[in-house]
């Protein structure tokens, strides 16, 4: 998925039904991308009916979930570090005459499979990300014959996975994800996702409106629609009919309690006239959109597979900001790809000095098994991939910085979405995504309140509020 991160998360999931017992601990330890912390709530939605309920120390669960990614090979290698140290808290589990079962899932499992528990044999339970609606099947497969061999499931089921996923069984916050389509079928020459995704599937728009209305229900004020490619998202309606992404939004955007809309990641082919006219129409809709290009080059971009040039994207801006003159652009960035020249290299650097973003992730290129890149001429050399990556991450910081530095003095709505880190400071976000805290009372979070932005700090605004705003 493009935009995703290479940090590691470690998320405390729902704890079950209300008023019931658990017997068993889970610890779900996330990688990567936004559908990713999604898939880690909804697995221990399947699993809470067992029995499980959250803890966050490893050494008391009874079972602990690796949810991965594989887009970068360094992600892959923090997973098998990461089970070292977890084979220590089994083996000592074990020796109290206990038992942790360890589960590795998502797309390291799905690629890997085979190759993992060939490194890593004691795990227990490998799983991809369509199939962990399985999970109780597959524990059931696992406690036939406890100790024996793993238990495997990375085929692509027949099946749509969200038909058998039980209600959400805890809310996500003020801000929650929700995974509307799933899948790729770009191809793009570097990217792993259609080989441990699947190709793109779209969820019906009954059932996105069904779990929008659970999550405002839960006090969710602001939802995110995820998707490999949110905006190729093409739904069966109620009516019987087909709507699109910018049809989806509208619906989603009439639901009571609804402050703010979102969605991501976006691919530049797959963006409609009607969803721009959505971006000028929709209030509830964020003046701020991630929009991944990889490079500025044509030549890179005819290589990398993906069916646009670089022109094409400046004039999609163009109508963007049209559309909604506030808009504020992320995208992601590969350098290094097979074949990249200096030239080439310069041509990104142009593309970003045309556009202006408020903030992006870059990478360096990183082969994958299986993707046509990986084998592809010209491979780049290590130390010059970093050079690159320098130069351009040290342009993005310069425009995240002077986008942040544009704020200081305006008034913008912040959606307050819990306590901040000093005693009586409130956090939030603003429509751009930027982290804003300030001093206010916490009846306020959940409430989007005008502030007046008072300074941009490196990762974050600071903001006080309008006082005339702030409800008795």
């Amino acid at each position: 998925m493009d935009g995703s991160t290479l940090t590691t998360l470690t998320q405390d999931v729902p704890s079950g039904s209300p008023g019931a017992v658990p017997a068993k601990r889970l610890h779900v330890i996330t990688w990567g991308c936004q559908m990713n912390v999604y898939d880690s709530a909804r697995m221990a939605d399947v699993l809470a009916p067992l029995g499980y309920a959250a803890t966050e120390a490893p050494e008391a669960a009874d079972m602990v979930i690796l949810n991965t990614c594989h887009i970068r090979d360094r992600a892959a290698e923090k997973v098998f570090s990461e089970l070292g140290r977890l084979r220590r808290l089994k083996d000592a589990r074990e020796a109290e005459g206990g038992r942790m079962i360890l589960a590795v899932a998502g797309c390291v499992a799905q690629a890997e499979g085979a190759e993992l528990l060939a490194r890593a044999p004691f795990v227990d339970l490998v799983f991809g990300p369509q199939t962990y609606h399985r999970l109780p099947e597959l524990l059931a497969r696992l406690d036939v014959a406890p100790g024996g061999p793993a238990v495997i499931d990375t085929e692509f089921p027949p099946e749509d996975k969200f038909d058998h996923l039980p209600e959400a069984a805890a809310p996500q916050g003020i801000t929650a994800f929700l995974t509307v389509q799933e899948g790729c079928d770009k191809f793009c020459s570097f990217c792993v996702v259609p080989y441990t995704r699947g190709s793109e599937q779209s969820r019906p728009a009954g059932a996105i409106l069904a779990e929008a209305r659970r999550l405002l229900a839960q006090g969710a004020r602001e939802i995110t629609l995820l998707g490999q490619n949110v905006n190729a998202w093409h739904g069966a309606a109620p009516d019987g009919g087909t709507w699109s992404l910018a049809r989806l939004i509208r619906a989603l955007a009439e639901l009571p309690g609804l402050a703010r809309l979102r969605y991501t990641t976006s691919h530049p082919r797959d963006m409609g006239a009607d969803l721009i006219a959505a971006h000028a129409e929709v209030p509830a809709l964020m003046p701020f959109l991630h929009l991944p290009v990889q490079s500025g080059s044509d030549r890179m971009l005819a290589a990398m597979n993906r069916k646009h040039r670089a022109g094409d994207y400046l004039d999609l801006v163009g109508r963007l900001r049209a559309a909604r003159p506030d808009l504020a652009l992320s995208s992601d960035f590969i350098v290094g790809h097979p074949g990249e020249t200096d030239a080439d290299f310069a041509a990104t650097l142009d593309l970003i000095r045309a556009v202006g973003f408020a903030q992006a992730y870059s990478f360096k290129y990183s082969p994958r098994p299986g993707t046509p890149a990986a084998s592809a001429p010209g491979q780049v050399e290590e130390a010059e991939k970093d050079r690159r990556l320098a130069e351009l991450q040290a342009l993005l910081r310069e425009q995240q910085a002077r986008f942040n530095a544009g704020c200081v003095g305006a008034t913008v709505p912040v959606l307050l979405t819990g306590p901040g880190r000093h005693p009586g400071q409130v956090a939030g976000r603003s429509p751009w995504l930027q982290p804003v805290h300030a001093t206010a009372p916490v009846r306020l979070i959940g409430t989007v309140v005008p502030m007046q932005i008072a300074a941009a700090l490196p990762n974050s605004l600071s903001g006080t509020l309008v006082p005339e705003s702030v409800p008795a």
